[in-house]
């Protein structure tokens, strides 16, 4: 087997894993009757963590484009959980943040999502985790 097709090999199986693990969260939001979606709760957790951002930010710490962020926003206004407010340095942008709702919801599905995410790493030892946190931060710095 050539180099090239063992590596695209290996490029693949971990496209399919990261698909994978979308779709476990996926399915575990459903069964839980969660009315957001992976992409959403993403959003919802950065906010809860960095605060009030203006969308340009948001959209590059959760790699979404802008046409997506757009969408994503507005469904959560819609839905209560985020508003958008007057960027204080920049009339023609606007800062995002949680509302009450917003940060109860992130609060409430925490614990969970972080057992989903454990879900993952089941059966794997401390050392394997180090090293596959290694040799992904190698692959995402080749490439950056």
């Amino acid at each position: 087997m050539q180099e090239a097709e063992k590596y695209s090999r290996y490029s693949f199986l971990l496209d399919k894993t990261a698909k994978r693990v979308k779709q476990y969260a996926k399915q575990r939001f459903r069964e839980l009757g969660w009315t957001i979606t992976i992409d959403q709760w993403a959003v919802l957790k950065q906010l809860h963590d960095k605060g009030e951002v203006n969308q340009r930010e948001l959209a590059t710490n959760t790699f979404k484009d802008h046409p997506t962020m757009t969408r994503i926003i507005d469904l959560l206004k819609d839905k209560g959980l985020i508003e958008r407010k007057p960027h204080p340095a920049d009339r023609r942008s606007f800062m995002i943040a949680l509302t009450n709702d917003g940060d109860k919801l992130v609060n409430e599905c925490l614990p969970e999502v972080q057992n989903i995410r454990m879900k993952a790493w089941e059966n794997l030892s401390e050392k394997d985790f180090k090293e596959f946190k290694r040799i992904l931060e190698s692959i995402y710095e080749n490439l950056s």
